[in-house]
């Protein structure tokens, strides 16, 4: 079992940057593919970004490529979801979650309880 919990939400202005930690609990952190995924407000939850077990494989959903960046450090059981040039589009309710497999949009095994991401124009 993994247990993940998000941090580094909060408010900031259009063009501004945040970095989202999730620290996951458990000795196989490291073989669970990670993604971000989030919700905003009367929306679906959507993909952002997923990564493989190593690190050296990532995916993007279209509107954030060149602007987040996901990562991972296994020696801390964390991944990370750096977003620059944030526009108010991107607020939303942001979660990480571990899959068994990667890839774009998979199904995921595990949740964090996520945190709150709002972008003032």
């Amino acid at each position: 079992q993994v247990q993940l919990v998000e941090s580094g939400g909060g408010l900031v202005q259009a063009g501004g940057s945040l970095r989202l930690s999730c620290a996951g609990s458990g000795r196989t952190f490291e073989t669970w593919a990670m993604g971000w995924l989030r919700q905003a407000p009367g929306k679906e939850r959507e993909f952002v970004a997923s990564i493989n077990w190593s690190g050296t494989s990532t995916y993007y959903t279209d509107s954030v490529k060149g602007r987040f960046t996901i990562s991972r450090d296994n020696a801390k059981n964390t991944v990370y979801l750096q977003m620059n040039n944030l526009k108010p589009e991107d607020t939303a309710v942001y979660y990480c979650a571990a899959s068994r497999l990667f890839g774009y949009n998979r199904d995921n095994d595990y949740w964090g309880q996520g945190t709150q991401v709002t972008v003032s124009s």
